[in-house]
């Protein structure tokens, strides 16, 4: 009865420390669930990448490089378009008296904090058709001294569409070719820029007839150091990780070397289009080398966490707009962004609150300490358990009918559930957590290694208990008194103190069972509380517990003898290494 509130106590207590670590659980399941984690699919803009996008340059259509407004504004013609083009096909506005640009995506935002004069150029929008994943291109029809369409997008929406393009002058000119334009993106997209295309049209019917374009748009998002840590940290956790983008293949190739995600020539990176011509037996064969999704859309996301679980793997996946939703939902854990949508949050189960790669790799962290930190308890409360049963149904037959009273009982119950859960409940995050492998779904409770220190030392405290009650020789070593109050004081004083002793056994599969004791302050507190609670109720006990004051001598050889549970459970240590299958929780 003791687990389900000792998994209460875990989860809640390291729900606490993620906070500081800015991960936000909202769902208790989902903290343990990430520790079984194989499979993490991720976004690239501002998890990956800072998400403080910043305009480079900007290019003409004959290719004359620009690297700010004051370059450009030399030429009065070209600047009026790029000006045009960015303030108003842009969700984005500027708040004049917070001196900010607010709202619309980091795009738009990179966009209009690019222009730093009057951004009031006293011209009227008509009507605007919002940028969407699916189309990746934005326009709005302003009306000036004419009507005319902005359109901005990804240049394969919109260079194949340009029959003429805009030179410094603001001339129009014929668009011979396209390949010049084409290899300038390319060279731009491999050293990791993002590009935009900005053009204009006057058919309002046909938003695509003949439009020019007014150049390329250069847009870097530096990578975050700490995410080139928190991807190495999760490989070597053994965890599959899948970088899914809007940007262009070369852009998303260029990102995902950096921050050290495509590291054989194995590695796979598909685009929305590959994807979709691929059945989903085809996708299932090569998704243990794909690497990276690029101009993904959000049912590709969908697409990929449900042939993840056709496969048997626990699903991560990390989302931040609405189109996420359904995947976050359908993930076995979904991770939403603290900067994304309400819809995003309230379908995720862990919401990342700095955006940060590195965090995702934390909640992995803590999702297995917890798993383990139950296991421990499991441990603990499984040979104390052992133990007393086999006490009980032998106690009868060697002539002590209640070795342990009830009141005892309640104190031995008291020590196994609720103070024990506590003491497991903080056990520390460790870094060499990360270097195993994930849990299988179907892998029991109980591991190989649990249930032979359970039956092993289990057997061993029974064993120790009953010999300690039949053997003249232990029996010898206390005083006698009236219904052998001491010797019974000493076997209360020795059941517990074997509890005290297995806990330190059961928290590490390490020889030093001091490893990392002083990163769990509560652990050693608990221990200090029983151990104080245990004297006293020795010596002042009473009828009540029927205790009787031992002597030191007598105090000395309990301790003595229940200490023996930490070298009997060194020898089976020492026999797994010798085995060379030293094993753990």
């Amino acid at each position: 009865e003791g687990l389900p509130m000792m998994i209460t106590l875990v989860l809640s207590s390291n729900m606490k420390r993620m906070l500081k670590n800015n991960v936000l659980v909202r769902k208790l399941v989902g903290i343990e669930t990430a520790g079984s984690i194989n499979i993490l699919f991720t976004d690239k803009t501002g998890t990956l990448t800072k998400g403080k996008l910043e305009v480079v340059g900007f290019s003409t259509g004959d290719l004359k490089d620009y690297y700010s407004e004051n370059e450009i504004s030399q030429h009065k013609n070209l600047y009026q378009l790029v000006k045009m083009s960015f303030i108003y096909n842009n969700a984005s506005n500027y708040d004049k008296e917070r001196k900010k640009v607010i709202g619309g995506n980091i795009t738009d935002r990179a966009l209009l904090s690019f222009i730093k004069t009057d951004m009031d150029m006293g011209i009227k929008k008509i009507s605007s058709v919002p940028f969407d994943s699916k189309n990746k291109y934005s326009i709005t029809t302003v009306k000036h001294d004419k009507t005319l369409n902005l359109i901005k997008g990804a240049p394969e929406k919109i260079i194949p569409y340009c029959t003429s393009y805009c030179d410094e002058s603001g001339t129009k000119k014929y668009l011979y070719s396209k390949r010049k334009i084409n290899d300038k993106i390319s060279n731009m997209t491999r050293n990791g820029i993002r590009v935009l295309a900005i053009a204009i049209s006057e058919d309002c019917t046909n938003y695509f007839k003949n439009m020019m374009l007014v150049g390329l748009v250069y847009i870097k998002d530096e990578v975050r150091t700490d995410a080139i840590e928190g991807i190495k940290l999760v490989s070597d956790a053994h965890i599959q990780t899948i970088m899914i983008t809007g940007d262009n293949k070369d852009t998303a190739v260029s990102i995902a070397k950096e921050v050290g995600l495509l590291t054989s020539e194995k590695d796979i990176v598909l685009t929305s289009n590959d994807m979709n011509s691929k059945s989903d037996e085809e996708l299932k064969k090569i998704l243990p080398n794909l690497k990276v999704v690029a101009r993904s859309l959000p049912q590709d996301k969908s697409r990929l966490v449900r042939l993840s679980q056709e496969l048997d793997l626990v699903v991560g996946m990390t989302g931040d707009g609405v189109n996420d939703a359904p995947a976050l939902k359908k993930a076995d854990v979904g991770f939403s962004m603290g900067s994304g949508t309400e819809v995003a949050k309230e379908a995720s189960d862990i919401v990342i609150l700095d955006d940060n790669f590195i965090s995702i790799s934390k909640a992995i962290l803590y999702g297995r300490t917890i798993f383990k930190s139950i296991r421990k308890f499991i441990i603990f409360q499984l040979t104390v358990n052992a133990c007393a049963i086999l006490l009980s149904i032998i106690g009868p037959f060697i002539g002590v009918p209640t070795p342990v009273t009830v009141i005892q009982m309640l104190w031995i119950n008291m020590v196994m559930d609720t103070l024990a859960g506590l003491a497991f409940a903080f056990e520390p995050p460790l870094l060499e957590y990360m270097k195993e492998y994930p849990k299988k779904k179907d892998e029991p409770i109980i591991n190989e290694y649990m249930r032979d220190e359970i039956l092993f030392t289990g057997l061993y405290s029974a064993i120790l208990c009953i010999l300690f009650l039949k053997l003249p020789l232990f029996n010898s070593l206390f005083r006698t008194g009236e219904n052998n109050i001491y010797v019974m004081t000493a076997f209360f004083g020795l059941f517990i103190f074997i509890g005290i002793f297995n806990c330190f056994n059961a928290r590490t599969n390490r020889l030093n069972l001091l490893s990392n004791l002083l990163e769990n302050k509560v652990f050693i507190i608990i221990i200090s509380i029983i151990l104080v609670v245990q004297i006293y109720l020795i010596y002042w006990g009473g009828s009540l517990f029927r205790t009787a004051g031992l002597t030191l001598n007598e105090f000395i050889w309990m301790i003595l003898l229940a200490i023996t549970v930490i070298p009997v459970d060194f020898i089976r240590k020492l026999y797994l290494r010798y085995r060379k299958n030293i094993g753990g929780v």
